[in-house]
């Protein structure tokens, strides 16, 4: 016990928790498991590189699953904000900074400079960290390691680990072991597995990636991708079917029924990672509403990016004639610009009252994606798009959105944004499904105002930077674009005051129905219900 004194008359201890042994223990196996990672990425020749990677991966996963079981089945089962803010590493403190340095920095030379990660150029045999991994990936698909194979195994082995982490932790409810597990289970099985199985079934099909559906998945309606399918025969055509099917109908259908959770908090690898690997940064999520507009501002200007994007990537390799696709530049142009009228008009019309101020911000979105499609359409040449030419604009939308945003600040900067930095104000599919969830979606989060105490632990717990409990004070619904509906606000409520339901349309949003005081009758209010 420490002899320190504490002048504090806090409630809640103003110091960080202290580890135990075992937890000491834990922690050293795991970082030797990372050390062998590092000896590897210095070129240290390791003599079994598959035994030193089964150990390495192994000794990480051990060292978690160790201390998880210290950490949380020590105590009983129930909230755990021990000490989030008073720890260095979740609080910004110095091991906070240096671990967003350090993944920061792993993310940008993944993505930019692989042949510091040992792959090898030109037919030449990985060396480094990339051959440390060339064991596994010759067992699931028969050929060497890539730095994006190295990535999906140490990501997927991060969402199991710490998923099995996340699982104690909440283990009193089983809302949040179950979504876990649904994480855990399309990462390893859909992002992973399958992927590497299609290889070995057909290596002349494109990496597809099921549950990443576009703009996510920005790649698949990329020349050389639609040519690969299309060359496969019926199952490259599926994969297209499906991924188109995916985006204009399983999706909406999806979110009408359940929300956006269905997909950023039960499937999304992103999601899961955040949610697992993340969670002890999810509290660093700013509330503020200077956050909220910067927030509304960015995801939707980078959806519009996304969509011009994708247009011009597809539009870019389309000919004015049908010789190599039977759609042609002018038909293309035509069908998008109507497809996103009609949306904008369906809008507008059946939910411009709801909309409010918001409606002129979506008008000026509209205007701006479709003069930029008309700019490019009149002043596009054979190999030129927006003056820039086609191969280069092709991977544009790859390297701001699919890199350097999703890879290097999304995840980098847990430490210091929190978990979900990326997901809230870049991901294109979660705008997407946030203006689903927003407009047409039986979701939402229903609060009872006459028990809320005012604790604060959802808004702490809330990785989309929601003031939850300004909702709660006054038992107003939460109907958010930006709630993922991961119901962690509602695991750590002490009072049940939070319920996430799936229920019909009407009284779905209730700002003037405040269920405090008197000026409501509770009986006419629960009749309409």
């Amino acid at each position: 016990m420490s002899n320190k004194l504490n002048h504090s008359m806090s409630l809640a201890s103003p110091d960080a928790f202290h580890i135990s042994t075992k937890q000491k223990f834990a922690l050293g196996i795991g970082l030797v498991g990372l050390l062998i990672l590092a000896l590897a990425l210095f070129n240290v020749n390791l003599p079994n590189t598959a035994l030193f990677l089964t150990l390495a991966l192994g000794l990480i996963t051990v060292g978690v699953i160790i201390y998880s079981r210290e950490a949380y089945l020590t105590k009983l089962e129930g909230i755990k904000n021990d000490g989030v803010w008073y720890k260095s590493i979740s609080s910004r403190g110095f091991w906070g900074w240096a671990l967003g340095i350090i993944l920061t920095s792993f993310y940008i030379v993944l993505y930019f400079f692989p042949e510091y990660l040992g792959l090898g150029k030109d037919g030449a045999a990985n060396t480094g960290l990339i051959g440390l991994f060339d064991p596994l990936s010759n067992l699931l698909s028969g050929r060497n390691a890539s730095q994006w194979f190295v990535y999906g195994t140490l990501y997927t082995n991060a969402i199991l680990a710490f998923g099995y982490k996340y699982i104690l932790k909440y283990r009193h409810n089983r809302y949040q072991q179950i979504r876990t597990v649904s994480v855990m289970f399309f990462q390893l099985g859909f992002a992973f597995l399958i992927p590497e199985f299609m290889y070995v079934m057909n290596n002349d099909l494109p990496y597809y990636d099921l549950k990443s559906i576009w703009p996510l998945n920005y790649y698949i309606f990329d020349e050389w991708s639609v040519k690969g399918f299309l060359s496969n025969g019926n199952l490259g055509l599926a994969l297209i079917i499906f991924g188109i099917a995916s985006t204009f109908i399983i999706t909406p259908i999806l979110t009408y029924k359940y929300g956006k959770r269905w997909y950023c908090s039960w499937v999304c690898g992103c999601g899961g990672l955040a949610e697992t690997a993340g969670d002890s940064f999810r509290h660093l999520s700013s509330k503020k509403l200077s956050a909220w507009k910067l927030e509304r501002w960015l995801i939707h200007t980078v959806l519009v990016f996304s969509v011009v994007m994708t247009t011009a990537m597809v539009y870019s390799y389309l000919g004015k004639d049908s010789n190599n696709f039977w759609l042609t530049r002018d038909v293309f142009i035509i069908s998008v610009i109507a497809f996103l009228t009609i949306i904008f008009a369906g809008v507008m019309y059946f939910r411009g009252k709801e909309l409010g101020k918001d409606a002129k911000a979506g008008a000026i979105g509209y205007a701006v994606v479709i003069a930029l499609l008309l700019i490019m359409h009149f002043t596009s040449t054979t190999d030129h798009l927006f003056f820039v030419k086609g191969s280069a604009l092709r991977s544009t939308y790859g390297i701001y959105i699919g890199s350097i945003f999703s890879g290097v600040i999304g995840t980098g900067f847990y430490p210091i944004l929190g978990s979900r930095s990326w997901c809230r104000f870049g991901c294109p599919m979660a705008a997407i499904l946030g203006f689903q969830q927003r407009l047409f979606s039986k979701f939402r989060i229903t609060t009872n105002g006459g028990q809320c105490i005012s604790c604060g632990n959802c808004s702490n717990s809330c990785e989309m930077g929601i003031d939850v409990r300004a909702y709660a004070q006054k038992g107003e619904n939460i109907v958010r674009s930006s709630c993922v509906g991961c119901g962690v606000c509602s695991a750590v409520c002490p009072r049940g005051v939070l319920k996430l339901e799936n229920d019909t349309m009407d009284g779905r949003i209730n700002p003037t129905e405040v269920l405090l005081g008197n000026d409501v009758d509770l009986m006419d209010f629960v009749n309409k219900k």
